[in-house]
């Protein structure tokens, strides 16, 4: 088959944002490209138009490829629920949650099997696939079932471009340190080498360039600046990202993100760095919580087994404290632990059948999670004034609720088949939903920030189109990629393959 894998010489090299910007870059050529992971590992996940869970990277890859996300794009797809487990989906399929040593035992033949149907069915629609490699394919205790990136790449039959982010230090080490750990019939699949997350004059690296390409052999295929276009990560290395971008910001509005072990799709948060008087806190310990205006508890892969770490931590606490004198948002197992009750009945959230837990109760309502997970994309509609706005996102839970609505609550949105969905107060200070990405609608984000500017004597600010203006960050990005890389140096190199 035509294509190429991407590899990264640690994690967060920027094989996702490469592919990425390749993706568009190509697109824009007129060729059909379709982005491939055969195994990922993240609690952030993409609901595709068949209600299928695949990685978020792989999800926006394919926006930027202008194709629709299938599940086969990342047939293999793992979200942690501890140090040892995790559920494992297959194309879509949930076989449950082996520890790590079961999973290489019992599953990675079937792992593999589903690799390869994927890319064959991929290669059958498509004109070249763009694989993307996971953490660095030279991790030597792993080599042996390196689904990722080693078994892929060698299914496939494909030439890769190794990535190193020059930012971090020590490039030329890593890259020829991850060259030369390598076997010979994988280094002598790589075709091409890329800098990224360069700062300053690239006239000054050329004889760095000079250096890579004798040292190695291989051609550079480009040097990438930093780029200040802001994409969806998957990696949890973006949450502390977030943090680090809108912690700096002494402004109007600060939110408070409770931090847990098994946060999941932290990309919800993301459309709060395009807004420039809005600082976003990510909160670890009771005493960083300080006196925040609004307080965000995001999802997780294990609601009772976070909140009983929220409890130890005393956050749990501090978020009572201050739930009088603070907006309050709970999204997916956030809007979960707000409840009264937590039942896990079929050991579906803790993997102990029965197990319960007594939740914030805030809200009038209990959680039962059950066996089948339910996976789709929502749309639906949220009411003010008379005026009804229309919203967009997805839902991933096994929690069903039973809710006493009264005189206080009502529901949040009402989806399209008419059911409601979600709870807010009727002094609209505290909501919980299980759409995600619901902040991703620009003019609802901007209702709910107008909320809190109001409340604190500020005047109504102009929505932010954030979410409106992807697709032309995506462009600006293939932009950037034809720019700074020679895009048709790696064509050739995916038309020449192997040979």
């Amino acid at each position: 088959m035509k294509g190429l894998i991407v590899w990264g010489t640690t994690s967060d090299a920027g094989k996702s944002y490469i592919v990425t910007g390749l993706c568009r870059a190509l697109a824009n050529r007129g060729l059909k490209v379709a982005p491939f992971k055969g195994q990922n590992m993240s609690n952030n996940s993409y609901v595709t138009l068949s209600g299928h869970e695949i990685g978020r990277s792989q999800g926006l890859q394919a926006e930027a490829a202008k194709v629709a996300p299938t599940v086969h794009m990342n047939p293999v797809l793992l979200k942690p629920r501890s140090d040892r487990s995790a559920e494992v989906i297959m194309q879509g399929e949930s076989l449950g949650s082996p520890v790590a040593a079961e999973y290489r035992k019992s599953f990675f033949e079937k792992a593999k099997q589903a690799v390869e149907n994927s890319l064959n069915i991929l290669s059958k629609d498509y004109d070249v696939i763009l694989m993307e490699g996971a953490g660095s394919p030279a991790e030597v205790n792993l080599m042996d079932k390196d689904l990722a990136n080693l078994v892929t790449a060698e299914m496939a039959n494909v030439p890769a471009l190794l990535t190193g982010d020059i930012e971090r230090g020590g490039i030329f080490a890593s890259i020829t340190g991850t060259l030369n750990l390598l076997p010979s019939i994988h280094k002598q699949r790589v075709k091409g080498l890329i800098v990224n997350r360069f700062r300053g004059d690239p006239a000054l690296f050329q004889n760095g360039i000079s250096w890579l390409e004798k040292n190695t052999d291989i051609p550079v295929q480009g040097v990438l600046p930093t780029l200040d276009i802001r994409m969806e990560q998957e990696d949890s290395l973006s949450f502390a990202v977030l943090n680090k971008i809108n912690s700096s910001r002494k402004l109007n509005i600060d939110i408070a993100v409770i931090a847990m072990p098994y946060v999941s799709n932290y990309t919800d948060l993301e459309p709060f760095a395009a807004e420039q008087d809005v600082s976003v806190r990510i909160v670890k310990e009771a005493g960083e919580f300080g006196s925040p205006d609004a307080v965000i508890i995001p999802g997780t892969r294990s609601t009772i087994h976070d909140y009983e770490h929220l409890h130890s931590k005393g956050i749990l606490e501090k978020i009572l404290e201050h739930k009088d004198d603070t907006f309050l948002v709970g999204i997916c197992g956030g809007f979960q632990m707000m409840g009264e009750l937590l039942i896990d009945k079929y050991g579906a959230d803790t993997g102990h059948v029965g197990k319960t837990a007594k939740g914030l109760e805030m809200f009038p309502m209990r959680t039962i999670f059950m066996e089948r997970k339910k996976t789709t994309q929502w749309k639906g509609t949220f009411q003010e004034n008379e005026k009804n706005m229309e919203l967009t996102g997805f839902e991933i839970h096994t929690g069903i609720e039973e809710v006493d609505y009264g005189e206080e609550w009502q529901p949040l949105f009402i989806d399209e088949n008419n059911n409601p969905e979600g709870l807010i107060s009727s002094d609209k200070k505290c909501f919980g939903t299980y759409v995600h990405h619901v902040f991703h609608n620009d003019n609802w984000r901007n209702w709910w920030l107008n909320l809190i500017r109001r409340r604190k004597g500020l005047k109504n600010m102009p929505a932010v189109h954030y979410s409106a203006n992807k697709d032309k960050r995506l462009d600006a990005l293939g932009e950037a990629v034809e720019s700074h890389l020679d895009v048709s140096s790696i064509i050739r190199i995916m038309e020449k393959g192997l040979s």
